[in-house]
C-alpha cells in the first residue's frame, strides 16, 4: 500500500436550504493508521462521507481518493471500500447473493465473495436471507462488502453499532490489522471508548468544519498535562495553599481536589512546606471521551437538559 490510498477533503462547502452542513471542511486521511472521525450530531460527518463517495455534490471544494474523485475511478470498490448504512441491502437476497451482485458489478471473482464472508464470520450464514439478519450481522455483511475489492482505503460509518462484545473485539483487531497492512482507514463513531483502543489519529468536527486534527496520544497528553488528583484530610487548607501558588483547584468530593497548573512534584513540595497532610496524589490520565467533550463543547447543536453539567 502507498500514499496513493489517502483520502483528501479540501475546502468542502455544502448547504441544504438554510442549513450550512459543511463550512470549509478540510483534512487528509493518511495510510498506515486508523483515523477516527468524530463530532456531534449535525457536525457534517455523514455529509462529508457522502461527498467523498460522490453521493452528494459539494457547493465548493473537492474530495479525492488516491488523488482522484471517486466517481472517476474504474472498479471503485478496488480503491475505496465503504460502509455508510448496514441496512442498505435487498432483504430478500441471501448474504452471498448480495455480495455476488456487488462482485459482478465490479468484475470481481465469486471466490472473493467466499473469502470475505469467511473473514467477517458469516460463512455459516451465507445462504440465509439478509432481511432476517440482526443488526450486528448486517454490520458484518456491510464490512464484507467494503472489503470485497481488497481496497487500499476504507471508510466505515459507525461500524461498532449492533455488535456484541466478541464482535467489538473482532472489529478492533480487523481495523488495526488493515492499518498495519498500510491501508488508509477512516472510522466514524460515537463510541469514544472503542476509538481510544484502536484510533491513532483523530479528526474532530463541529458545525461543518474541523475542530481538531491530531494524534490521539498527543491529544490525551495535552489534556492530561497539569491535572492532578489530590486526596487530603484538610481540603480547605490544601486548596488555599495551592491557590496562593497559582493553581486552579476544584473540589471533587469531601476529601478530593482536582488541581491544575502545578506538577505533582511541585504540589508535594508545597504541601509539605505548608504542613498540610495528604494521603494520595495521582496525575490525571484523560480519556478520549473527555477530550471529545472538551473539543466539541461549543459545537453541539442538540443538547439535552443536564448534559452541560454532566460534561464538566
Amino acid at each position: 500500500m502507498t500514499d496513493d490510498s489517502r483520502i483528501e477533503v479540501e475546502g468542502l462547502h455544502k448547504r441544504f436550504g438554510a442549513t450550512q452542513a459543511l463550512d470549509d471542511m478540510t483534512f487528509t486521511v493518511r495510510p498506515g493508521r486508523v483515523t477516527g472521525f468524530v463530532g456531534p450530531n449535525g457536525a457534517g460527518k455523514s455529509t462529508t462521507m457522502r461527498v467523498v463517495l460522490g453521493l452528494d455534490a459539494p457547493d465548493r471544494g473537492r474530495a479525492l481518493v488516491g488523488g482522484r474523485p471517486y466517481r472517476t475511478l474504474s472498479s471503485p470498490l478496488s480503491h475505496l471500500g465503504s460502509l455508510l448504512d448496514a441496512g442498505a441491502l435487498q432483504a430478500g437476497r441471501t448474504a452471498r447473493n448480495h455480495l455476488l451482485w456487488l462482485a459482478h458489478s465490479q468484475g470481481l471473482p465469486a471466490a472473493r465473495v467466499d473469502q470475505v464472508l469467511e473473514q467477517v464470520g458469516l460463512a455459516g450464514a451465507a445462504r440465509r436471507r439478509a432481511g432476517a439478519f440482526s443488526l450486528g450481522m448486517r454490520q458484518r455483511l456491510g464490512i464484507a462488502a467494503a472489503l470485497l475489492g481488497d481496497p487500499p482505503a476504507l471508510m466505515l460509518d459507525e461500524p461498532f453499532n449492533g455488535l456484541d462484545p466478541e464482535g467489538i473485539l473482532w472489529i478492533r483487531s480487523l481495523l488495526s490489522s488493515l492499518a498495519a497492512q498500510g491501508r488508509t482507514v477512516l472510522v466514524s463513531s460515537h463510541l469514544m471508548s472503542e476509538l481510544q483502543d484502536v484510533a491513532e489519529h483523530l479528526v474532530v468536527v463541529g458545525r461543518g468544519r474541523v475542530v481538531a486534527d491530531t494524534g490521539v496520544p498527543e491529544l490525551l497528553a495535552t489534556l492530561s498535562a497539569g491535572r492532578v488528583t489530590l486526596h487530603t484530610s484538610a481540603p480547605l487548607a490544601a486548596a488555599e495553599a495551592l491557590a496562593r501558588a497559582g493553581a486552579t483547584v476544584h473540589a471533587e468530593g469531601t476529601d478530593t481536589l482536582e488541581v491544575k497548573g502545578l506538577t505533582g512534584e511541585a504540589i508535594v513540595t508545597l504541601l509539605n512546606a505548608a504542613g498540610v497532610p495528604f494521603a494520595e496524589l495521582a496525575t490525571h490520565r484523560a480519556t478520549l471521551e473527555e477530550a471529545y467533550l472538551e473539543l466539541t463543547r461549543d459545537a453541539v447543536q442538540y443538547r439535552g437538559a443536564g448534559v452541560e453539567e454532566a460534561a464538566r
